[in-house]
């Protein structure tokens, strides 16, 4: 990656390689920066021109994946700052493409017209030939090589500026600019099949309205301004469609139309909803569906009735069109809800109309007379309303419709619906004629029709007897006509039968004739049971009328059906509440779900990634590696090669190429060594032996050859003189030659010498002042374009004190920003501890008054606790003087018993447990009084040991006392109450207490206890 340079200087690199010719490098040198690190923190004031020079460079390059991914990043980089940048690059980038198309149209208009060499023959055989094979015109083909690659960059200049601005709402005003841009581009250049595409891409938007709608920036459809600018884009798309003739697109986008508005909050414009229906009317009339088409004139009708604003003329003309497209739908032809299928495309056309069940001929005629459609409506139309719903002359039909329809096919605007009238005049025959006749013959129907073969519509044709014989069994199978065509009496025979089963009877014709001159056989059995029952419930409300309510039972009633309504509309309100929540849970369920697998998938992508980079580092250095060395064996041989190959030539090496190539650098350089040795020995022996040959046979042939030498001398002389002589003589005659031939030359052209020297005057003269010209041009383009650059400088300067004076001035109101946000702060901070330390007084408050409380408590409770203390303490004192005086008393009645004789003690009763010495039922009147239990203290409870162990403590202990009061043994108590022990001696005898619920015996009412007893013990 190139390292970061600041944006002015990449800006003058690229222009510096762009003055150049280096367009390629300038752009590589921009997209470089957009992938450095530092690119996000870059201002915005130096990004934009960089981003608008990015964008022409890649528009003259035809560079539209680069020009994408660019509007990628710089849209990530300013959708939060400043949108009004973003619109500006892409407008500029749709602009310099609409730009490069025209003039590429202009440069294919030249290179036609500059192709005509001869206007009077522009046509020659080889272009006639040429258009022959290849089936193009010289300007169709001229613009597929100039226009068409500019038209492809256009439309994908298009679908770039779609895609980056799609699904943001700060970005939403300019996406819809773009794509109804695009929708012009498509019909300027009649781009059918990129139309398609468009409106394609449009709805995979729109429906990942909600996917994306977790990101920030996301599209909101429920706000009422982003809905209308989505309707008026479909509205475009659906004007568009029209115009291009693409009714089946034209169909989708009422599709979308009608989705968007049944999201709208308020009902949308008037003339939006007079556009949308007068779109569907041209529709349905093109998919020949009648019935909808005459629905939809009547629902724009009545939109523009209540728009107003149409002239009377216009109104007259629509009234015309309303009846006319009504009169068009045959007799009979009802919406057909037999399957399924058809069930929901009916639904769906109806709900594209607003309407809330299906349309019928019946309702639509009636509705178009409601509206004073036929007041307002031509003469014309008025008359073939008369002849075809009012009257009833089946002879006289077509030939009463033929000059009413010839004048319909006359005016532009009712000529489309003159096959459809044909139709519906036919369907009217065929029921007026059931009506009245139960067979014709086929040739008296072909005779009544023939007024309709002379109205023929351009692009229509006539009704032939084919044609008619068609119609007629269609009517029998939809169910519209009972019919039989029996060919061999060549005659219709209509079958009226009175159990004939229909399966539609809304279709039959007298039925869906209101004005039938009398009902079928058929109908007329299949209503009378209906006819009875209607008028028998008619006599039953007259001879006994229900009874009247009273007012309290009215209201009483009506405050039901209000409660009822209420509650209904409370369950439907938490219900529809409920759905609303469960389809959020579910759309954060989806949500989530696709967050998830989008972090799973970017999580596996990215370790996928990292192995294949890991891997392919790897392989990389591993073929570095491999490269290197083979590199290396590679020179290594080729120097071998080389040297061998040099030894070789010189001749010092013996040995083969092929088998020297097995061989090193180093061997070779030995073997040369040891090559070289033996050769200088071998040639030191061979010169030695030369030599001394040499001297001998040399002085031999220098004795031989001196004579013959000074004879060859002379001859050599002689021989030269001879050759210099001839030589001479031939280069005197040449240049004599030469020389007159100079002369004859010179006399020949010494007469336009004087021609010569005027032409070099002339063209030297002419030249100067050329020379001249073009330095004074020179000059002043020189003067002008310092002019110019003073004036742009002077501009730059300007323009750069004004930003300089302008970023003062927003650092200046920053800096009071600032200062009033801290001074804010600071307020607020003061407040809050203000606040914090009242709480914080107010919270000590509250403790120590709580403190205090617990405090009061405490000591009221301390207090309670040594009250019941001394309560305990006293009774405590009661208890034992009681005690004693008791053992005191039995004491004496012990003393007393023994001089009575001893009588047998009575049993204890059983189940009963009885206290020691407690008296029994048999006592006399004045038993002793029974120790009360002693209550609790109300003070904390303490330890007792043994207060849960066999045989309570307190009952041992006054067992115990009793037993030394009378110098008795203890008795031993038994395991159980209901099981006294026997005592180891015999006891006094004593009386049977009375038996409590639980084996406690109760005390008896004494004296009170009181301070005189008290005085009384003391004075004792």
């Amino acid at each position: 990656m190139a390292p970061f340079t600041k944006p002015e200087t990449v800006l003058k690199q690229a222009e510096g390689l762009v003055s150049v010719g280096q367009t390629h490098a300038a752009l590589q040198s921009l997209t470089e920066m957009f992938s450095s690190k530092r690119f996000r923190s870059t201002p915005l004031t130096s990004l934009e021109p960089i981003m608008i020079r990015f964008i022409e460079l890649c528009v003259e390059l035809r560079k539209g994946r680069t020009a994408k991914e660019g509007l990628m990043q710089y849209k990530n980089i300013a959708q939060n700052t400043s949108v009004a940048s973003i619109e500006t690059v892409i407008n500029r980038f749709i602009q310099l493409a609409d730009a490069k198309v025209q003039e590429a149209q202009q440069k294919a208009d030249q290179a036609v017209a500059l192709d005509v060499d001869d206007l009077e023959a522009s046509e020659t055989p080889e272009s006639i030939l040429l258009g022959a094979v290849s089936g193009d015109q010289s300007k169709d083909r001229t613009d597929r090589a100039l226009v068409t690659p500019w038209l492809k960059f256009l439309w994908e200049s298009y679908r770039t500026a779609l895609e980056t601005l799609k699904n943001n709402a700060r970005l939403e005003t300019i996406y819809q600019q773009i794509a109804q841009q695009a929708f012009k581009f498509c019909l300027k250049h009649q781009r059918k099949v990129e139309f398609r595409r468009l409106c394609e891409t449009l709805r995979l938007h729109l429906s990942n309205v909600a996917k994306y709608s977790h990101q920030p920036h996301a599209i909101n459809l429920s706000d009422p301004d982003t809905l209308q600018h989505h309707l008026d884009t479909r509205f475009a798309q659906l004007n568009t469609s029209v115009e291009l003739e693409l009714w089946q697109e034209a169909f989708r986008s009422v599709e979308d139309v009608h989705n968007l508005l049944t999201m709208a909050k308020k009902a949308p414009r008037p003339a939006m909803m007079a556009n949308y229906y007068e779109k569907l009317t041209k529709i349905f009339l093109m998919s020949g569906n009648s019935l909808y088409h005459a629905a939809a004139w009547g629902r724009y009708y009545a939109v523009v009735v209540a728009m107003g604003g149409k002239s009377e003329e216009e109104m007259r003309r629509l009234a015309g069109q309303v009846l006319v497209s009504a009169l068009a739908v045959p007799v009979g032809t009802q919406a057909d809800d037999g399957e399924e299928s058809a069930k929901g495309k009916n639904a769906r056309l109806s709900s594209l109309l607003g309407l809330t069940k299906t349309p019928t001929r019946a309702g639509l005629l009636r509705e178009a007379l409601s509206r004073n459609v036929l007041k307002l409506s031509p003469e014309v139309v008025k008359s073939l309303y008369n002849v075809l719903e009012v009257t009833f002359d089946p002879l006289t039909l077509c030939s009463s419709v033929a000059p009413l329809l010839k004048s319909l096919a006359a005016d532009s605007s009712y000529s489309s619906y003159v096959p459809l009238l044909q139709h519906a005049l036919l369907s009217r025959l065929l029921s007026q004629l059931s009506q009245v006749y139960s067979s014709i013959k086929i040739t008296k129907l072909l005779e009544l029709v023939v007024p309709l073969k002379e109205v023929a519509v351009e692009g229509t044709g006539s009704y032939d007897d084919e044609q008619i014989e068609a119609y007629v069994m269609g009517c029998a199978r939809r169910g519209e006509l009972n019919v039989r065509v029996d060919h061999a009496a060549g005659s219709l025979t209509f079958n009226d039968s009175p159990f004939a089963s229909v399966e539609d009877p809304s279709s039959s014709t007298s039925i869906a004739n209101v004005n039938a001159v009398q009902p079928s056989t058929s109908e007329f059995v299949r209503t009378r049971l209906g006819n009875i029952a209607l008028t028998l419930h008619n006599s039953l409300a007259t001879l006994y009328p229900p009874a009247t309510p009273t007012k309290e039972e009215q209201q009483a009633k009506f405050a039901a059906l209000v409660t009822a309504a209420q509650a209904e509309r409370k369950a439907l309100q938490i219900r529809r509440a409920l759905v609303a929540r469960r389809r959020e849970l579910l759309a954060e369920l989806s949500v989530r779900k696709d967050r998830e697998e989008a972090s799973r998938r970017a999580e596996e992508m990215r370790r996928r990634q990292e192995e294949e980079a890991r891997l392919a580092a790897q392989k990389l250095r591993n073929q570095e590696l491999e490269r290197a060395r083979k590199e290396i064996e590679s020179i290594r041989a080729e120097e071998a090669k080389k040297l061998a190959q040099s030894l070789k030539e010189k001749g010092t090496l013996k040995v083969d190429i092929k088998d020297v190539e097995s061989l090193s650098t180093d061997n070779l350089m030995r073997l040369q060594v040891e090559q070289l040795e033996k050769e200088k020995k071998e040639l030191n022996e061979r010169m030695r032996v030369l030599a001394k040959r040499m001297d001998h046979i040399e002085r031999a042939y220098r004795k031989e050859e001196r004579p013959l030498l000074a004879k060859d001398y002379e001859q050599q002389q002689a021989d030269d003189r001879a050759v210099f002589e001839t030589a001479q003589k031939a280069r005197l005659e040449a240049h004599r030659a030469a020389f007159q031939q100079d002369i004859e030359t010179k006399h020949r052209l010494a007469r336009m010498v004087e021609d010569y020297n005027k032409m070099k005057q002339t063209i030297t003269a002419r030249r100067g002042e050329e020379l001249a010209k073009k330095k004074e041009l020179a000059q002043k383009k020189m003067e002008e374009e310092k002019a110019k650059r003073r004036a742009a400088v002077l501009k730059a300067r300007e323009e750069e004190r004004l930003r300089q004076e302008e970023e003062e001035r927003i650092r200046r109101e920053k800096e009071e920003e600032e200062a009033r946000l801290e001074a804010e702060r600071l307020a607020e901070q003061r407040r809050r501890e203000e606040e914090e330390a009242a709480a914080r007084a107010l919270e000590e408050q509250k403790k120590r008054e709580e403190e205090e409380r617990r405090e009061a408590i405490r000591k009221e409770r301390e207090a309670e606790r040594q009250a019941a203390l001394e309560a305990a303490r006293r009774q405590q004192q009661r208890e034992e003087e009681a005690l004693r005086r008791r053992a005191e008393r039995k004491a004496q009645e012990a003393a007393a018993a023994s001089a009575r004789p001893a009588a047998a003690p009575a049993a204890p009763e059983a189940g009963v447990w009885r206290r020691p010495g407690a008296p029994s039922a048999a006592a006399p009147a004045r038993a002793g009084v029974a120790t009360p239990p002693r209550s609790e203290s109300p003070a904390p409870g303490k330890y007792r040991p043994g207060a849960f162990g066999a045989g309570s403590a307190w009952r041992s202990r006054t067992a115990g006392k009793e037993g030394t009061a009378s110098g008795e043994a203890t008795p031993v108590r038994p395991s159980t109450p209901a099981t006294p022990a026997t005592p180891t001696s015999a006891p006094a005898p004593k009386e049977e207490a009375p038996k409590d619920a639980d084996g406690f015996t109760t005390v008896q009412p004494q004296k009170k206890w009181g301070a005189s007893r008290l005085g009384a013990r003391r004075a004792l």
